[in-house]
């Protein structure tokens, strides 16, 4: 049993079954590929993989009971590499970080800047995606660190710390007729236009969904997109009345726009950080993560990484 077998197990559930892709995840050739799967089979005394010729199309009930075990093997050996950097006392190294656009886009840049003056010599990786893909990355271990909050909570592979809260807030052209009430914007006046905000799954668009709801009300809503530069163009051109993160709105930049605050029309959002269970982290991670959130120590964490996962536990958020 080696390493490269494993990996060949991993990657080729993690493609679909389609071993030319595991074939140039694992930099090897496909014959290469099946060799080791079939090797693997040969020492366990069973089969893997269920096979209809020379195609595989899924796994048998062992196979499902062997993934785990192969993935825990996997996630250890980088445990080990890790452990053994960080014991050499190197101070260099790569930091994988995913993020959902709002944070890679307004909460992390100061981060960034003040982790690299930190840590000069890490290589610091930012991939953006939706929180449903940066779930699915830091369970890969194609990412360190996540931060969002729909979805991550949902998985019980995930540790997820509290980082921050956050409204949203309504923007709209000058002279729109929302700006000229003198009491706050309420649900029914804002359901009167036609409305542009998150995709559904992104930066607390169920909270939005929810109060609408709640309030009997079914506004219009003409355009939706994952990024808040792209709802405030929209507005700008007049297309509707956006709902967008509070952090992504600056006066001083978007001069187009006029934002009214929506803190009292729905709930409070929490942004989140996550990691998958069993990850050892380098100190330079630590960093990061303090760097992002001061109140989340190096002890912190590692009691939130030791605590078993509670269903619902800081329920209360939604994905920036």
């Amino acid at each position: 049993m080696n390493f490269q077998q494993l990996k060949s197990i991993r990657e080729t559930v993690r493609c679909g079954f389609n071993l030319t892709e595991v074939a140039a995840m694992l930099y090897t050739s496909q014959p290469g590929v099946s060799r080791q799967i079939r090797e693997l089979e040969e020492e366990l005394g069973v089969d893997i993989f269920v096979r209809a010729g020379k195609r595989l199309t899924g796994l048998t009930a062992p196979g499902q009971a062997l993934l785990p075990i192969v993935d825990r093997l996997l996630l250890d050996c980088a445990n080990l590499k890790r452990a053994g950097q960080e014991f050499h006392a190197r101070q260099d190294g790569t930091l994988t970080v995913a993020a959902t656009h709002s944070q890679a886009r307004y909460a992390l840049p100061h981060v960034v800047r003040d982790f690299r003056a930190l840590y000069p010599q890490v290589t610091l990786h930012l991939h953006q995606g939706s929180p449903k893909q940066i779930a699915e990355m830091l369970l890969s271990g194609e990412a360190d660190l996540g931060v969002a909050t729909e979805a991550l909570a949902q998985y019980p592979q995930l540790a997820t710390l509290p980082c921050y809260r956050w409204t949203h807030s309504i923007v709209v052209p000058p002279e729109h007729p929302l700006l000229t009430h003198t009491e706050p914007v309420t649900l029914q006046q804002l359901a009167c236009y036609p409305l542009i905000t998150y995709n559904q799954g992104f930066t607390g668009r169920s909270h939005i969904d929810r109060a609408f709801q709640l309030a009997g009300l079914h506004p219009e809503i003409v355009l939706t997109a994952m990024d808040a530069d792209v709802i405030k163009t929209y507005v700008e051109l007049g297309m509707g009345v956006g709902i967008v993160a509070s952090i992504a709105v600056d006066p001083e930049r978007d001069t187009q726009l006029r934002m009214l605050d929506a803190r009292h029309l729905f709930e409070v959002n929490l942004t989140r950080l996550a990691i998958r269970r069993g990850t050892w982290l380098r100190g330079f991670a630590y960093g990061f993560i303090e760097t992002f959130a001061p109140t989340l120590t190096r002890e912190a964490v590692d009691k939130a990484l030791a605590e078993p996962h509670l269903s619902g536990h800081f329920s209360d958020g939604a994905g920036v």
